[in-house]
């Protein structure tokens, strides 16, 4: 049974910094490239960063330069760490393969408003 167990999330101000970190469980992970998604309130869900099992790095134009995405392939988990957050970061966070072939965990709420 798969599992992706999102945790970090929180309520910062605009400027701040999070670490958000996904746990994935029941997938062979190394051989999988994994992603982080997020949604906003009343928008669609959409793609923000991946990573190969190499440790090669993609991101949306929104969250480049800001964020950076890092996996520990012994740790079966992979990590986001989000810096210069704005007031449009606020929203659930999710991770998944890329493409999302998985259920969806429960995500991580991160707000970020003054």
């Amino acid at each position: 049974q798969v599992q992706l167990v999102e945790s970090g999330g929180g309520l910062v101000q605009p400027g701040g910094s999070l670490r958000l970190s996904c746990a994935a469980s029941g997938i062979i992970f190394s051989f999988n490239v994994m992603g982080w998604y997020r949604q906003a309130p009343g928008k669609e869900r959409e793609y923000v960063a991946r990573i190969t099992s190499g440790g090669s790095t993609h991101y949306a134009d929104s969250v480049k330069g800001r964020f950076t995405i890092s996996r520990d392939n012994a740790k079966n988990t992979v990590h986001l760490q989000m810096n210069s957050l704005k007031p449009e970061d606020t929203a659930v966070y999710y991770c998944n393969t890329l493409p999302a072939r998985y259920p969806w965990g429960q995500g991580t709420q991160v707000t970020v408003s003054s």
